[in-house]
C-alpha cells in the first residue's frame, strides 16, 4: 500500500510538472509570422476600409494568417477564451454606425497596437504585416459570426 501511495505521488508530481511547463509553453513562438498575400490586389497607402470583404482569396488568406499571428492571443476560429476581446463581436456585438468604421478602428488597432497604463497588451504589427495581410485577416474574420 505504501509502495501504492509513492507511485501516485510520483505520477501526481510528474503531471503537475508537465501541465506546469505546457502553461509556460503554451502560447508557442510569438515570432509574428510571414503571410504571402501574392494574388491579392496591392494596396497604394493607408486606407480605412477594407478593399478585401468577400473576397475569396483574401479569406483564405486571411485564415491561415490569423492562425499564425492572432489565435495564440485571440483564439482559434476568432473564438476567445475572455482573456482578449472575441475578434467576431467586430461583426455582431459593437455598436458600430457602419462596416466602415468598425474597419477603421480595427486597422488602427492592428497598425499601432494597445498599450494601457504602460503595459503592451497588443504589439504594435505595422512594419511587420502588410496592409494586405492585415485586411486579409479581417476579410476572414468578417466570415465569424459571433453565434458560433
Amino acid at each position: 500500500m505504501k509502495t501504492l501511495r509513492s507511485a501516485v505521488n510520483a505520477a501526481g508530481v510528474v503531471l503537475c510538472a508537465t501541465i506546469g511547463s505546457l502553461n509556460a509553453w503554451g502560447h508557442g513562438d510569438v515570432t509574428p509570422q510571414p503571410v504571402n498575400t501574392e494574388g491579392l490586389d496591392k494596396i497604394e497607402g493607408w486606407v480605412e476600409e477594407n478593399p478585401y470583404r468577400g473576397n475569396e482569396l483574401a479569406v483564405e488568406i486571411g485564415t491561415s494568417a490569423y492562425a499564425q499571428n492572432c489565435a495564440r492571443c485571440h483564439g482559434l476560429d476568432a473564438v476567445s477564451g475572455g482573456i482578449t476581446p472575441d475578434l467576431r463581436a467586430l461583426n455582431d456585438e459593437f455598436e458600430w454606425s457602419s462596416k466602415a468604421e468598425s474597419d477603421e478602428w480595427f486597422i488602427q488597432r492592428v497598425r499601432h497596437g494597445a498599450v494601457v497604463q504602460g503595459r503592451v497588451y497588443m504589439p504594435p504589427f505595422e512594419g511587420i504585416l502588410s496592409q494586405e495581410a492585415m485586411w486579409a485577416i479581417r476579410a476572414y474574420l468578417d466570415t465569424r459570426p459571433l453565434d458560433d
